[in-house]
Order: structure tokens, then sequence, then C-alpha cells
């Protein structure tokens, strides 16, 4: 059964200390971090030869998309996925994502004809991958912490670490290594909500001085390792210890 989203996603880039704030905040209004098997998100994007997708993304456009795998847990028993598609239209994200077998969804995409079962997502997924050209471009994995409100149904917050990118073993359900795109010391906040943030949330954000920052995962592996490499620059030596955030989301 497909799942479809209508939200606003705003990022910020926290201090290990803003981050700590953040938290003790959340819990004080009944948030409760969710409990998975794995906090492991690792998601597999899809892009043309050159990289379009994510050039155009880079603009900051009225209009974007993006089609990615989406697996959770860590790799070696992974077996499901969520095939997504992903756009914003005037800062309003809208996901539409349909759970398939990992290896189906993947087999599927490079044939560009999903199975029946695959619904909407699916024919529009295969359209997409037909129309552009598009192949496995990137893996961004991480490790993310989400929380939730019974009494805050509509906000959502997540925090992630430990971010990693690679553009070869482009298998989500193989254990690869991958080039740091955060240090250590700071965290990626995503607030996911319906529109306007609640009062006590406004609150929280400005007594943690936490700045709202344009950052797209897959754009800053582009920018920091994808780009200096297609111009011949060695990947070592790329600097991620001062992350330049790249606009776009």
């Amino acid at each position: 059964m497909g799942e479809n989203f209508a939200r606003v996603e705003t990022k910020y880039l926290l201090s290990l200390t803003q981050a700590a704030q953040i938290e003790m905040g959340l819990r004080q209004q009944g948030f409760v971090k969710m409990v998975f098997g794995s906090p492991k998100v690792q998601s597999l994007y899809y892009d043309t030869e050159d990289h379009a997708l994510i050039r155009a993304s880079l603009e900051r456009p009225i209009y974007k998309e993006k089609l990615r795998l989406r697996a959770y847990g860590e790799p070696g028993a992974l077996t499901g996925s969520f095939l997504e598609i992903k756009k914003k239209y005037r800062g309003v994200v809208y996901k539409r994502r349909v759970a398939m077998p990992l290896q189906e969804a993947a087999d599927g995409l490079l044939r560009g004809k999903l199975p029946e079962a695959s619904g909407q997502v699916g024919r529009e997924a295969a359209w997409m991958a037909r129309r552009y050209g598009l192949m496995p471009a990137a893996v961004i994995a991480y490790d993310r912490d989400a929380w939730f409100c019974e009494d805050e149904p509509g906000v959502r917050v997540t925090l992630d670490r430990n971010l990693i990118f690679r553009d070869q073993t482009l298998d989500l359900d193989a254990s690869a290594p991958g080039l740091s795109l955060l240090p250590g010391g700071q965290r990626l906040m995503e607030i996911k909500t319906g529109g306007a943030y609640p009062l006590w949330l406004s609150r929280l954000l400005a007594e943690t001085k936490a700045k709202r920052v344009h950052f797209s995962k897959y754009g800053l592996a582009y920018q920091q390792y994808i780009q200096p490499g297609k111009e011949g620059n060695e990947r070592s030596g790329a600097n991620c210890s001062t992350v330049s955030l790249p606009k776009g989301a």
C-alpha cells in the first residue's frame, strides 16, 4: 500500500550541545524517541549520468523532484525497501512511496518497468527512469533518532548523525565503506510540520540559537566529492572538517 505525505521540512545544523538542549526540550513537551530495530537509514538516489537532477536541485528552483530507494536497518539482512518519489514545490514537500522488495524495486527501475502491484507510484517512477535515463548514482546512509508525541501529531523531529556517502557498491544491502559528510560534532535536525510551528517549538529554537540552513545530503555529497572528482581532483583532498552547506533541500 502506498503512502502520501505533504509537509514543510526545515533543517538545522546543530552542535552536540545544541542537540542535547533540543532533546531535553522535546522530552519536556512529552516527546519520546521512537525505537526501531536499527537507527540506520539508507537511501539510493537515482540520477542521470551527468547528475542533472541534483545539479538542477542545487539551483533551488520553484519545483524539483527526486527518485530514490530507501531501506531501514543494517546491510546484510535487508529484504524490503520503499520506492519513493519526492517533489518540492514552493517550499512544500510532497512525498509518495510504496513498499517493495528491495531487489525487485532495483531491478524494475533498471528495466524501466515495475510490477503492477507498485501502483501509481511504480508507474510514475518507471516513467521517470525512462524519461531521464536514470541510473543508481549515490548511496547516503546515516543513523537517525526520530522524536514523536501523541499530543503533537503534526510535528515530527529527527536528528541525524554519522552521515556517509558512496558512489561505488550501489547496493543498499552491501556493507561498504563511505566518505564522511559531516564532522562527528554536528547533528542534522529536520523538523517536519504541516505549516506553522507551535509556540513552544519556536521558543525552543530561539533559546538554543538553532539556525535554519538549506541542506541536501545528496547535494552536499555532489559538491563535496562528485563534482571535484569530475573536475579531476583527488577525493582524498576533500575537506569535511568545515562543511560548505549547499543551497538546496
